[in-house]
């Protein structure tokens, strides 16, 4: 399928079932212990079904984990006219607050310092958002600048949730804050 197609509504839906199903395994248990039996059984689908759709649980995992991806990048970006240097927008501390009921699974693929497979799915879209608004406003440091915040953002959200940094959602989020507003502001 090319991007600019019409998604299948049969295939859409076989994909939130299994979306759904390993959402529900893995806040039973560990995504290591996660089984692609019992996932097609929870999702009511059969086993030949799952591998038409994800070569493997952990491509599953990485899509059913991008609504975080999508939400970290509209969080970031939810403000309007002059940012303020100190506070987050409200929805950057939501979204920390967010991710308690499978701060587990995103552990399991976001590494420490932002690597890992959603690492990557979260370092792409940011990087790309970044560089659309910094190429908007003319910015000659664009691709510096958008590869800086993406990175930093990354890197502070999996140290975060992986426990090397501390903060209640509301203090990481106004930190990391600070140091996108200090990177767009550098240059």
């Amino acid at each position: 399928m090319s991007r600019g197609e019409p998604e299948d509504p049969r295939a859409a839906r076989t994909r939130a079932r299994l979306r759904s199903a390993l959402l529900e395994e893995c806040a039973e248990r560990p995504l290591e212990e996660v089984g692609v039996a019992a996932l097609v059984r929870r999702a009511g689908v059969g086993r030949a079904t799952f591998y038409v759709h994800y070569p493997d649980l952990e491509a599953l995992a990485v899509d059913a984990c991008a609504d975080v991806v999508r939400e970290a990048v509209e969080a970031l970006h939810a403000w309007q006219g002059r940012p303020d240097p100190v506070r987050a927008p409200a929805a950057l501390p939501e979204f920390f607050g967010s991710l308690t009921p499978h701060a587990a699974l995103y552990r399991t693929l976001l590494a420490p310092g932002g690597g890992g497979p959603l690492g990557r799915v979260l370092h792409r879209d940011l990087r790309a958002y970044s560089l659309r608004e910094r190429e908007r406003a003319g910015a000659a440091d664009a691709p510096l600048v958008a590869s800086a915040v993406a990175a930093t953002f990354a890197g502070v959200l999996a140290d975060w949730l992986h426990g090397d940094l501390g903060g209640t959602p509301h203090e990481i989020a106004d930190q990391v804050w600070q140091l996108l507003v200090a990177l767009h502001a550098s240059r």
